[in-house]
């Protein structure tokens, strides 16, 4: 087939790879966004205390975030089919460790096995999504990242009625098996484009870098570290957020109060779950699609400012069962996009050819603000006696990320662009 053939049979071939990527970043949301229905029960059951047990989720989010370069590198090298292979296997394995887990240090190993695995197929699907679409980088992105955010609504129900049947072990091992077969039975399909077969933008408002920056030059820019410091402040108010959901409702007493919400009776906890996750998966594409159009640091202003509103409401209204739903909506609502606009944004600026490796590098944001969204909100909370402070710090970082966006990130990232087609330009004759 010629390049021409190729190119012009993409456009199916590329949206039929987002599907497959979205299905397998359902499959592992359930690692990061199941995880606080959890917390509880094991509490309850071995007295570990919710500080040790979130231990284990802020090792989840760093071995499935600062792994990912690794994992990139692999993907870029030898393509994506191997790699989110091996992460379907890993799934499974990391899940079925926390069922039969008798200490912390065995909850800690399933940790970190369920990491290493969510990063195989985490960083596959969104780099591979970047690649195959150079026109629409933040709706791909957004799409294969929302996947991973709304992927565990449909599951909130199966897995809290699970645990409440059969214990959380077996939710553990039967949750972890089937999400791991389900990526292992789609990961034949996956590969990346061929030379010719990705659309180059139609729209000139999309400002991308005229070459590809290796792994080591792009850690050599500021712009990199400048980005770098506004993921991991956003990214830690947002896991605080999603980690403790179901410690804040019990803290609250909101837990097991019944309520109708949009016509939906359940409790508070169950109801604000489902919604929540709908709109943490709903935000990536959404605020991907209106930053292709826009611009990325414009979009970021808006929903880095709307979280530290959410985070602000929280304070004032949270105990309130509607409210506490609509708030929590709101957070997940304004941080989940930052997984769809971070990577967006790295690939405009550093080039499509080391898309895998260089979002993933970014990624790792997320695990540096894993100490503040895990252990670290428990421990202030049990200093200060509220949830206030911990709410008061993330709003505080989402304001100043913002106002970076505008101030800092778009004239840096305006510079570093023109610099790319400076150096591109061919000498002047003498």
């Amino acid at each position: 087939m010629s390049v021409q053939a190729s190119a012009q049979t993409a456009p199916t071939n590329r949206w039929f790879q987002l599907v497959v990527g979205i299905i397998c970043m359902v499959m592992i949301a359930n690692l990061q966004y199941g995880w606080t229905y959890f917390v509880e029960p094991m509490d309850d059951a071995n007295h570990w205390g919710r500080a040790g047990i979130q231990i284990a989720f802020s090792l989840f989010v760093l071995t499935e975030t600062w792994l990912i370069p690794i994992e990139g590198w692999f993907v870029d090298k030898f393509g994506p089919r191997i790699v989110v292979i091996a992460g379907g296997i890993i799934v499974a394995l990391g899940w079925s460790l926390n069922s039969i887990a008798s200490s912390l240090p065995m909850l800690y190993m399933g940790a970190i096995v369920s990491g290493i695995g969510a990063g195989c197929v985490y960083g596959t699907c969104v780099g591979n999504a970047l690649k195959w679409f150079a026109d629409r980088r933040g709706l791909a992105a957004g799409l294969t990242a929302g996947g991973f955010g709304a992927g565990a609504a449909a599951t909130v129900v199966p897995i809290i009625s699970s645990i409440e049947a059969y214990g959380y072990k077996a939710t553990f091992l039967y949750f972890g098996l089937a999400q791991g077969l389900i990526i292992l039975c789609l990961a034949p399909f996956l590969k990346a484009p061929a030379p010719g077969q990705v659309q180059a933008p139609a729209k000139k408002g999309i400002r991308q870098s005229s070459r590809s920056f290796t792994p080591g030059e792009m850690l050599r820019t500021p712009l990199f570290w400048v980005l770098y410091l506004m993921f991991t402040m956003v990214a830690a108010g947002g896991l605080m957020a999603t980690a403790q959901l179901g410690s804040i409702a019990r803290d609250f007493g909101l837990d097991k109060m019944q309520i109708v919400f949009l016509g939906i009776a359940g409790t508070t906890l169950v109801l604000a779950g489902i919604f929540d996750n709908i709109l943490n998966g709903v935000a990536r594409p959404f605020f991907g699609w209106v930053s292709d159009n826009i611009g990325r640091e414009p979009t970021m202003f808006i929903a880095f400012a709307g979280g530290a509103a959410a985070m602000w409401g929280l304070t004032a209204f949270g105990h309130e069962p509607t409210a506490f739903i609509l708030l929590f909506g709101a957070i997940y609502f304004t941080w989940g996009e930052i997984y769809s606009l971070f990577p967006a944004t790295c690939t405009d600026a550093f080039g499509p050819k080391f898309a895998a490796t260089n979002a993933g590098l970014l990624y790792t944001a997320k695990g540096t603000a894993a100490i503040f969204g895990g252990p670290l909100a428990a421990y202030l909370v049990a200093a200060s006696g509220t949830w206030s402070s911990v709410f008061w710090v993330a709003a505080v970082m989402d304001l100043l990320a913002a106002l970076m966006a505008i101030i800092v990130l778009r004239p840096m990232r305006a510079s570093h662009l023109a610099s790319t087609v400076a150096a591109a330009q061919p000498a002047p004759a003498e």
